[in-house]
């Protein structure tokens, strides 16, 4: 039942009992209240109680990251790779010429400098490398490589190390490659909308441009100020705004890269339309670098939308939840560009951490976000009051606020894509991303919760090392967020997690990764969505590409894939 009457103004137009059943009570939403900064990167560390037990005040110190050798002892470095040395360092220095290009710890104790390289940003996964070479074009990289290749040096490419699955930092001593460099913008036609940029360069930045020209990117990330195109790319990252423009694989039109040896592939195209043979670009995107690095990238970028509007719902359960979503897709139509889920907790947590005052009054086992643009203001007005009228009238959503203004949509905003950050606050999160079909998509949430909640783990205070368990994401693509807050890493937990997690997604035919790649973290398990066959066809493209992969393992510039020569497991 609807508990709460809105008492404001929707477009300057009142919401009066007249146009909802007459049974029904007169709902009307409320602005949103004061305004929070929007999140923008996933790179800040996590915060972490001060000395009286509050949160205020900026991120806290790191605490110790145990190397991912130690965490993964199964995993052996190869003695066939190649050393580093001196020599190696000086071919470096010599190609890339910068001082700043080549942080060099074989030849000098480099540790702090070389510590935001080593480790992830979770506080996961940190590595041992004494070398980070950042190129600075495609035939820097180009050469790099093949070097590498000629001399049996292991490599670790990375963007701006955003990743969540420890895919973006080295295990050993595998030389950093760092795409931060290559950050170009190199043209962008404002008549057909196509972008053409540089590897390196930042998300944000690149909107920002696109913004400037009335026009938006296709991909939106909580991480933008951080991550990198190429990343973004090579992982095939969906983001906020998969249901309105689609996957990366429809919205990229060409790729360059540097393959294993060094070889460029050149297949920069602009065209929205080449039937001419394979399409060999689709195998960059999402293949995680293991065939090549990406260098270059053409991108479709719509026009951006000249109306923009966010509502924020608490529903009581997930049947209403996905009552809404089914009231949006036919209402809204045309003009909706995200519907994103939040469980209770998830908002309770982002609450205990930043003191922010709540969007809605009560509280509620579920809330929804859902944003729509169009371009015409009027019209998308008209829709969206519409759809307010029906979930409301029909007690589908029991609260809502609505967006005035800008800064409000950034409010609003923040509540969802302050979540990832805010969980790290007590120590770490196990993060698992999901594809599952929509019916079930919160059960394993609530699976989770009761399987850790039966064993002791969860609890209040240090002897119970899990926080909680919050589930949210993108549901307009049936993307679960399964997120475990903890303490700290316990094998415990790892154990009732692991393959419990996969071995259920298994049974649904869902899938263990649904946009954060497999990395290092889930290697191991893609059995558990892909079969023998699939397999075996991957692992037959990596040879065709990448021969020598059992001397020279090639990694993507956001995620780290271990092929199957180098560790003796599925790919």
């Amino acid at each position: 039942m609807a508990t709460t009457c809105l008492k404001n103004v929707l477009f300057n137009r009142r919401l009066t009992a007249s146009s909802i059943k007459s049974s029904r009570p007169s709902y009307l939403l409320r602005p949103c209240p004061a305004a929070q900064t929007r999140w923008s990167s996933a790179t800040t560390e996590p915060r972490q109680p001060d000395a009286d037990g509050g949160t205020k005040g900026g991120p806290s110190t790191q605490r110790y990251i145990k190397y991912t050798s130690e965490s993964y002892p199964g995993i052996k470095r190869d003695n066939k790779f190649g050393k580093l040395s001196k020599a190696h360092v000086k071919f470096f220095k010599d190609l890339l010429g910068a001082q700043s290009a080549v942080i060099d710890g074989v030849s000098q104790d480099a540790t702090d400098d070389l510590e935001p390289f080593n480790s992830d940003w979770m506080r996961k996964y940190k590595g041992h490398t004494k070398l980070v070479v950042k190129p600075g074009s495609t035939d820097e990289v180009s050469k790099v490589l093949k070097y590498c290749n000629n001399n049996m040096l292991a490599v670790v490419p990375q963007g701006g190390n955003s990743g969540l699955v420890g895919g973006s930092v080295p295990v050993y001593d595998e030389i950093v490659i760092n795409m931060s460099r290559m950050n170009s913008i190199r043209g962008f036609d404002e008549v057909s909308g196509t972008l053409v940029v540089d590897a390196g360069c930042i998300l944000e930045i690149v909107d920002h441009f696109l913004a400037e020209r009335n026009h938006i990117f296709p991909l939106d990330l909580g991480a933008k100020g951080s991550c990198h195109i190429g990343g973004n790319v090579a992982t095939n990252a969906g983001g906020l705004r998969l249901l309105r423009y689609g996957s990366l694989h429809g919205n990229v039109l060409g790729i360059e890269a540097v393959l294993p040896d060094g070889t460029v592939m050149d297949d920069l195209s602009k065209l929205r339309k080449n039937n001419t043979g394979y399409d060999i670009k689709q195998l960059f995107i999402g293949g995680e670098g293991t065939i090549g690095i990406i260098t270059g990238v053409s991108i479709l970028c719509p026009q951006r939308s000249k109306a923009a509007n966010v509502a924020f719902f608490g529903l009581e359960s997930f049947d209403k939840v996905q009552e809404a979503f089914r009231a949006a897709k036919s209402q809204l139509s045309e003009i909706l560009s995200a519907f994103e889920l939040m469980d209770g907790q998830s908002q309770d947590l982002v609450h205990a951490v930043t003191a922010k005052k709540r969007p809605l009054e009560g509280q509620y086992p579920f809330y929804c976000l859902i944003e729509t643009s169009g371009s015409n203001p009027d019209h998308d007005s008209e829709k969206l009051e519409k759809f307010l009228e029906h979930v409301m009238g029909e007690e589908i959503v029991s609260d809502g606020v609505l967006a005035q203004d800008e800064t409000q949509i950034q409010s609003l905003w923040s509540w969802r894509e302050g979540i990832p950050e805010c969980l790290g606050h007590w120590g770490g999160v196990y993060k698992y991303d999901l594809s599952i079909p929509l019916p079930e998509l919160y059960k394993l949430v609530e699976d989770t919760r009761e399987r850790l909640t039966s064993v002791g783990l969860i609890g209040d205070d240090e002897k119970h090392p899990v926080v909680g368990v919050v589930g949210y994401g993108h549901m307009g693509d049936s993307n679960l967020h399964l997120n475990v807050a903890t303490r700290r890493f316990d094998t415990e937990v790892e154990k009732k997690l692991e393959p419990f997690v996969y071995e259920w997604i298994a049974k649904r035919n869902g899938s263990i990764s649904a946009e954060h790649g497999l990395g290092l973290a889930k290697k191991a398990f893609v059995g558990y969505s892909r079969s023998e066959t699939m397999i075996r066809l991957m692992k037959q493209i990596k040879d065709l590409y990448d021969p020598v992969s059992r001397i020279t393992p090639l990694l993507d510039c956001l995620m780290t894939n271990y092929t199957a020569e180098r560790y003796h497991e599925p790919i």
